[in-house]
């Protein structure tokens, strides 16, 4: 196991990930919040290096955790050989066994080399996947010309709207969530609408990954397109930045997969896995 904490490696290891897309999409993400102000304390840890065959993102050991907290605690993995992964797993103090954490990653063999060291370990393991979605560079504007007047309005979210978003996100309604959502939303690139009382009624977020993620719309004001200016927004914002502009889709979920065909996102030939852990003593004391 080597720890990556050199800035001129970070960099490097950067852009050789971007000769891996779509797979190392998810490392890549972390990387480059890292090397721009690395404000979820993460850190890098390879099998070798320049030459590596797995990478891992994860946590500083030094940074506070909960050991309840899925979503903070998360690793991102990306390999070019599956065994070298399986061995960086197995490693001592890689990963922290002792607590509920999540593994993401766009690499078909995820879950099964994962499990078989979870199971070593005596951890349950819950899969989740996703369509891995990729947009297009948006060059142009969105058209705003709907939003009339001073009401509704495009702007961003606050972290007094962290309590909105855990209420209505499927992942949230916890402590935990509410605690991870305030801090993406102080850290990242958030879209948001909001009405003439100035509350969101719509909005998409980025997580520790620079993925797009909760895309919401309140029942009572969709079909009036603005799910579509709110996505369309953030991925403009986000290659501003030099972010690629990746967000994940569950395969049911029509309406938001309607909406992506019809801003002419790229669905990827990879899938996006979220895999949460969970040692045997919590269970059952874990929101998933």
């Amino acid at each position: 196991m080597l720890v990556l904490n050199c800035s001129t490696k970070l960099l490097m290891l950067e852009k050789i990930l971007k000769n891996y897309f779509p797979e190392s999409l998810k490392v890549y993400g972390a990387v480059m919040n890292i090397n721009r102000g690395n404000p979820f304390q993460k850190e890098v840890v390879l099998d070798s290096w320049p030459d590596f065959k797995a990478v891992i993102t994860r946590r500083q050991r030094e940074a506070e955790t909960d050991n309840f907290d899925h979503y903070t605690n998360a690793y991102a993995v990306f390999y070019k050989d599956v065994r070298a992964y399986q061995q960086l797993l197995e490693e001592h103090d890689v990963i922290n066994w002792d607590q509920v954490f999540q593994i993401q990653g766009l690499q078909s063999e995820l879950y099964d080399t994962s499990k078989v060291v979870a199971n070593s370990k005596q951890l349950d393991i819950k899969l989740t996947s996703f369509k891995a979605v990729h947009f297009s560079p948006v060059s142009s504007l969105p058209d705003t010309s709907f939003l009339t007047g001073s009401s509704p309005r495009l702007t961003y979210l606050s972290v007094a709207d962290a309590d909105l978003l855990n209420r209505t996100w499927s992942r949230g309604g916890n402590e935990q969530c509410l605690r991870y959502i305030t801090k993406l939303i102080s850290c990242f690139p958030s879209v948001c609408v909001r009405d003439d009382k100035g509350n969101p009624v719509s909005w998409s977020i980025t997580d520790q990954f620079a993925t797009m993620c909760h895309g919401y719309t309140l029942p009572d004001h969709r079909r009036k397109g603005y799910s579509r200016l709110v996505a369309i927004t953030l991925a403009r914002k986000l290659q501003s930045r030099g972010f690629p502009s990746q967000g994940n889709v569950l395969d049911d979920n029509m309406a938001s997969i309607n909406l992506l065909k019809s801003v002419h996102a790229e669905f990827l030939p990879c899938r996006f896995h979220r895999l949460i852990l969970t040692p045997t003593p919590f269970s059952g004391q874990v929101h998933l």
